[in-house]
């Protein structure tokens, strides 16, 4: 379904008391109150546009429970030019994987928490538990990770899930990770956070990553129900300019993704391209994506800014790691005209269970001398 759907976070966890948490009790303190002695992990970990964020962690407007909750202001003003910002709740603070740290949450399988909008509409882009050094040399990295979202808040306390089952918890030095983007609030959120813990529900069973269809890698600049992310940048990364929430003629709704290629050659690669990953950046070394078996084509519509721009490939799936796509396929060369056309993938035979690379593009300087702009929309998988 296409539109702002409320989504229920549903992540995975499975966890042990620790830190005087025993077992029976199967409850683990994130965030109950400022000065509970019961809280583990610090709100340390600031990310991409940390100038857009502010943190309140003793804010007495209308806590759910006890005298504090915590409140975060995102501006999306982009201060560092990301498009997004974030918090991680770190064991021990500021512990990107370089310290010992964390804690052992085997036996616990939720993480719970509440949250309110100021007004109600507002978007937490993404939640997530773990993932910490994961796929780099880090010293100490997380045992695993789980990230869900979008999630559209109402002005009411709500609680909320993250299904954790399966995961492994064993070292979770990233606590909770809360991200805000530009694109879900353009006129920045105030978000209220409270009761924040991990629990045990024996009723709980790991997820499926099979999806219904139609599945989007992008319908509008801020829909919910967009997945993956544009981060795989390749090549010539400097020579992209990339806009999701542009509003130059879309083919539908009120944006579409507008790209700059300039093909000047910054890095000597003399070609660039995109991936839309998942997690982000994720090249094959943390276990994410998604099951898509049953689709049998990926359509988009595309258009260049004045005809004649040349993409050498359209693709999906072909990322190789430790997590590698199940599959690939792919169409080009293409010759964008001035006039939106639609493209189609063919997906029949293709072993589509573990997809991490949902959609790519990559063109060269020698096709486009000049460089080329060229526009993106309404991008997803279906099923004849």
């Amino acid at each position: 379904m296409r539109g702002y759907l409320r989504l229920l976070l549903i992540l995975g966890l499975v966890g042990l008391g620790v830190s005087g948490y025993s077992q029976e009790e199967k409850r683990f303190d994130i965030y109950t109150d400022k000065t509970s002695s019961s809280n583990h992990y610090a709100p340390s970990g600031w990310m991409g546009d940390y100038g857009d964020i502010g943190l309140d962690d003793q804010s007495m407007e209308e806590p759910f429970s006890g005298a504090t909750c915590i409140k975060i202001t995102y501006s999306a003003k982009r201060s560092q030019g990301k498009g997004w910002a974030g918090i991680y709740w770190q064991s021990p603070p500021n512990n990107w994987g370089n310290r010992k740290g964390g804690f052992d949450l085997t036996g616990f399988n939720k993480l719970v928490f509440r949250a309110r909008g100021a007004q109600g509409g507002e978007v937490i882009s993404k939640v997530k538990v773990g993932g910490i050094g994961i796929g780099t040399e880090v010293a100490y990295p997380d045992s695993g990770e789980k990230e869900a979202g979008p999630v559209q808040l109402t002005s009411d306390w709500q609680e909320y899930s993250v299904n954790l089952a399966g995961v492994d918890l064993s070292y979770i030095s990233g606590g909770l990770g809360i991200i805000l983007t530009a694109d879900h609030n353009p006129q920045g959120a105030v978000v209220y956070l409270d009761d924040i813990y991990f629990t045990f529900d024996p009723d709980l069973e790991p997820e499926s990553k099979r999806v219904e269809f139609p599945f989007y890698v992008y319908a509008d600049a801020t829909s919910l129900d967009n997945h993956y992310i544009p981060s795989g940048w390749m090549g010539d990364a400097q020579d992209i300019k990339f806009d999701q929430n542009c509003k130059d003629n879309p083919y539908s709704g009120s944006s579409c993704i507008k790209i700059v290629y300039t093909a000047k050659a910054s890095q000597g690669a003399r070609w660039a391209g995109i991936y839309w990953q998942n997690p982000a950046n994720n090249w094959g070394s943390k276990d994410g994506g998604y099951d898509l078996t049953g689709a049998t084509k990926l359509t988009f519509w595309a258009r260049g800014e004045e005809g004649g721009e040349r993409i050498e490939e359209f693709k999906i799936g072909g990322i190789m790691g430790e997590y590698s796509d199940s599959d690939s396929a792919g169409i080009g060369p293409v010759v964008l005209t001035p006039e939106w056309k639609k493209y189609t993938i063919d997906l029949r035979g293709k072993d589509l269970s573990y997809i991490i690379g949902g959609f790519c593009w990559s063109t060269n300087a020698d096709v486009n001398p000049e460089g080329a702009v060229f526009y993106l929309d309404e991008i997803r998988y279906e099923k004849d």
